[in-house]
């Protein structure tokens, strides 16, 4: 008897291993974007330079415009017109995979959602679909993320 739920126990933990919950993952995907979004709001209250998020069924990043150093500059005087900073050695804001893609996103207002300066952002609603689920990201007037 005790063999016989050793053994169920084992092929518990096979099945659960083997077929994770596509809807969990999507949620964890969703809190996480919904924590670097205040993340990157913060980084431009602190840099000063735009963020753009931009995602595709893959997986997504943050960019801004580099800073531009001028010869003979100590520091970076403006912003390159043309490199970008995609913030490939930042833990945070580090493209990313999603956990289990492929992900559409669908993003209202249209576009790229932009990190700006300004203290009251518009309302922004992100929503991420797998082939299981559907999580919506609110960013209320308030600057506030919900996850539904």
């Amino acid at each position: 008897m005790v063999v016989v739920v050793i053994v169920g126990i084992a092929a518990a933990a096979v099945t659960i291993r083997a077929f994770p919950d596509r809807r969990k993952l999507l949620r964890d995907d969703a809190e996480r974007l919904a924590q670097l979004f205040s993340v990157a709001q913060g980084e431009v209250r602190a840099d000063g330079r735009r963020i753009t998020w931009q995602a595709d069924e893959q997986g997504y990043r943050f960019v801004r415009r580099a800073r531009a150093l001028t010869p003979g500059a100590v520091t970076a005087a403006g912003t390159s017109s043309t490199t970008l900073d995609t913030f490939g050695r930042d833990e945070l804001l580090r493209p990313r995979r999603w956990a289990d893609g492929p992900v559409t996103v669908q993003v209202e207002p249209p576009g790229p959602p932009v990190f700006t300066s300004e203290w009251i952002p518009g309302p922004l609603i992100v929503r991420l679909r797998n082939a299981d689920a559907i999580v919506t990201i609110l960013r209320d007037e308030a600057g506030r993320y919900a996850v539904q």
